[in-house]
């Protein structure tokens, strides 16, 4: 490599770091981000609560990051990952960040099958009404994939 490239390269990479540390920590600009459609996949995670919590703030921040007027988000439960209306019922704090989400326009959707097979009534859940429930966790997320939202396992 000539030493004029090596330069170059190194101010390209640097004028690139720099740029990335600008919004590093801030909101973005106006228009920075396009609306988008996006459904998160939660299938539970090693660490329950804290997995659920870590979750809930990614989504948070997805929210605020695009604006709640420029994104449609679902998130779709099945298997372990109903664990966290469960987990809701007892956790205050889970259940706030649940009706937080669900107030800037976060639909979250639990699997039928999954609760058919682990005999589980809604009723167990917190804030999972009928109109949350879907027949199939998997079916649903190729139907929203279908209908052009982004897919996010986190």
């Amino acid at each position: 490599m000539t030493t004029v490239f090596r330069s170059l390269a190194l101010a390209v990479l640097l004028a690139t770091l720099g740029m990335g540390a600008a919004h590093a920590g801030s909101e973005a600009p106006a228009g920075y981000y396009a609306n988008q459609k996006v459904v998160y996949h939660i299938g539970g995670g090693p660490d329950g609560a804290a997995y659920f919590k870590r979750l809930l703030g990614n989504l948070r921040n997805h929210v605020d990051a695009v604006g709640k007027d420029h994104v449609e988000i679902r998130v779709v439960s099945l298997g372990d990952g109903v664990g966290l209306f469960q987990a809701a019922a007892e956790d205050k704090e889970l259940a706030g960040r649940i009706d937080a989400l669900k107030a800037a326009g976060v639909r979250f959707l639990v699997c039928a099958n999954t609760l058919r097979e682990r005999k589980i009534d809604r009723g167990a859940f917190y804030a999972v009404g009928e109109d949350d429930i879907v027949p199939s966790g998997v079916a649903e997320l190729a139907r929203l994939q279908g209908m052009g939202f982004a897919y996010i396992h986190p």
